[in-house]
């Protein structure tokens, strides 16, 4: 069991914990108050419930996040006087920065999200953080050097205030967008959410997705199609996503590749790397009908077998194709899923003694294991470093400054992805209305999914895993 499975089920454990405690209660007031009194309680406490206290934290919100960044990197100098940011040294403009500050939340900060305000920038910014924070968190102003050199930059707290000195630590990049870039998404969209930018940009760009992403296919069984049926168009459509959606980022459909594997087999696949590991879902035991769209032929292809030798063998024919300088891949320091995890270990599986090796490992967090809800706050804002709390791995950031033009590009390829268009189900749409009422969170403009939400945002955050 991941150790995300193992919050997950404390979770629930402690909420049902909560519920028979509630339960309890509401009866006793029916009992000694009035048979009404209960039902009013328990729909007080239910839209209570679903608007404060339905997120997953795993972690109190009270905990330091506990980061180690590289020697050399700290920027002594920086001062917090009336508000506002003082520097001693001017900064380079292309520079990843981030800067340390103690929050202390307010009372109101239990309730409505607590944010540091970034004023004086070109366009204002607000990082938001966990209800009732208390410690130590990250800001990201990786754009605003200029802003920060020339002593514009005001920091204030909404629903919280900023306790003492800030710290700032930078970090100085090649200009990736000069070079050869290969996004490795475990599904289609995986690319999107976590390197538009970057790959957009990019002198070239490859786009290799591992699964077609066929389960979970309710969204078409509702149309009237058989449960395998509707995985395989599932698959069908997502299969295409990976193929046409990058094409909107001007990257050539040539340099876009589905393997299609099948979702949520990777795991299995590792483990007995001969064995071929079938859909879950789709009733099928064959790749090629999901690698239909790709232009050139692959190992895999001979025989359509899912297994971990396929996969390796064909992400290595694809590294000595496209050579790429920068690869960009899930990292399992910070994302729990089993399949990020599986293409992380596949893809230093594939570079093992291939005569072509990367320059850059850059990774990515999709999904985080303490917070469902990183990166917090609404679309457009900045994303302040996600929650942490081992410092015994140093990780080193690698943020991208998005204007608003290329934040509206990566949220209409999101609304080509077909996984993220179908509508939450009522009962989630029913907490996000309660949230906005009662907690003032706002809905994306771009999307219903979350997604829209969390990847739309002044910053794509990445991390140098390997420099060469």
């Amino acid at each position: 069991m991941s150790r995300k499975q193992q919050l997950l089920k404390r979770h629930r454990r402690n909420k049902r914990v909560a519920l028979l405690i509630g339960l309890l209660v509401l009866i006793a007031a029916g009992v000694l108050v009035a048979w009404w009194l209960s039902l009013v309680l328990a729909v007080v406490l239910w839209a209570a419930h679903e608007a404060w206290f339905a997120d997953h934290l795993f972690y109190s919100p009270k905990d330091d996040y506990a980061y180690a960044f590289a020697a050399g990197s700290e920027q002594p100098g920086l001062r917090l006087e009336a508000g506002r940011l003082v520097l001693d040294t001017p900064l380079a403009a292309d520079e990843t920065l981030i800067v340390g500050v103690e929050l202390k939340s307010s009372w109101l900060g239990r309730f409505v999200d607590p944010a540091v305000e970034l004023l004086g920038l070109e366009t204002p910014d607000r990082q938001v953080f966990e209800r009732g924070v208390a410690g130590r968190r990250y800001l990201n102003l990786t754009g605003a050097a200029e802003a920060l050199s020339a002593g514009k930059v005001e920091l204030r707290g909404r629903w919280c205030r900023i306790k003492g000195q800030p710290t700032l630590w930078r970090f100085r990049h090649p200009d990736y967008r000069q070079q050869r870039v290969m996004v490795i998404a475990p599904h289609a969209d995986d690319a999107e959410l976590a390197a538009f930018s970057l790959y957009s940009q990019a002198a070239e760009s490859w786009i290799v997705t591992l699964t077609a992403g066929e389960i979970e296919a309710e969204h078409y069984q509702q149309m009237g199609i058989p449960a395998a049926e509707a995985a395989r168009i599932k698959g069908r459509l997502r299969a295409w996503d990976s193929i046409a959606v990058p094409r909107w980022a001007g990257v050539p459909e040539a340099q876009c590749v589905q393997l299609g594997y099948f979702c949520m087999q990777l795991q299995a696949m590792q483990a007995a790397p001969d064995e071929p590991q079938a859909s879950r879902e789709a009733d099928l035991n064959d790749t090629r009908l999901f690698r239909q769209f790709n232009g050139f032929t692959l190992p895999g292809d001979g025989d359509g077998a899912p297994t971990w030798h396929n996969l390796i063998a064909d992400l290595r024919a694809l590294l000595l194709k496209a050579r790429p300088q920068v690869i960009v891949l899930p990292t399992p320091l910070l994302d729990p899923h089993a399949d990020h995890i599986c293409a992380h270990a596949a893809i230093l599986e594939a570079l093992q003694g291939l005569e072509w090796q990367p320059d850059t490992l850059l990774g990515y967090a999709n999904h985080l294991h303490d917070n469902d809800r990183w990166p917090m706050g609404d679309s457009g804002a900045g994303v302040a470093l996600p929650p942490r709390f081992d410092s015994s791995v140093e990780l080193v950031p690698c943020s991208f400054i998005l204007a608003l033009s290329k934040q509206q590009d990566k949220a209409m390829a999101l609304g080509m992805m077909h996984d993220l268009q179908p509508r939450a189900p009522f009962k989630r749409r029913l907490r996000r209305w309660l949230q906005q009422l009662l907690a003032g969170r706002a809905p994306s403009p771009y999307g219903e999914n979350e997604f829209f939400r969390k990847a739309v945002r002044r910053h794509e955050l990445l991390w140098v895993l390997k420099q060469g």
